[in-house]
């Protein structure tokens, strides 16, 4: 069992922002920004290339709650899924970052060269 079902099934605590039936939100334990949020399907879904439409169209808005009750809403964020090995995943469930709080550095960014930075 991954560590997300674990934290679903209630064997592992974490500090909870907000669950419903299908998702649970809470704060990343190793925080990349002011405020680093997780949100899962509470279903065992490995990537982005598994979930349906259907799971997507109702996860949508429940990451717009997050955002909202985080006040992330009008001062902006960023949301991340890596997918795969290559896309830096690294927990085999599921999983959007929220990242926001304060003005957010895209480290991988080159001005001059787009290109120059994967």
């Amino acid at each position: 069992m991954c560590i997300f079902c674990k934290i679903v099934d209630g064997e592992i605590p974490s500090n909870k922002i907000l669950e419903n039936e299908e998702f649970i939100a809470f704060h990343d334990i190793n925080p990349a920004a002011p405020i680093h949020v997780l949100v899962i399907p509470k279903e065992h879904i490995e990537s982005f290339n598994d979930i349906s439409a259907q799971t997507m169209a109702k996860m949508t808005p429940f990451i717009q709650e997050v955002t909202k009750k985080l006040a992330l809403d009008i001062s902006g964020y960023r949301l991340i899924t890596n997918i795969g090995d290559d896309g830096g995943q690294e927990v085999k469930h599921l999983h959007f970052h929220i990242l926001g709080g304060g003005k957010l550095i895209w480290k991988h960014y080159q001005k001059n060269d787009p290109h120059k930075s994967l």
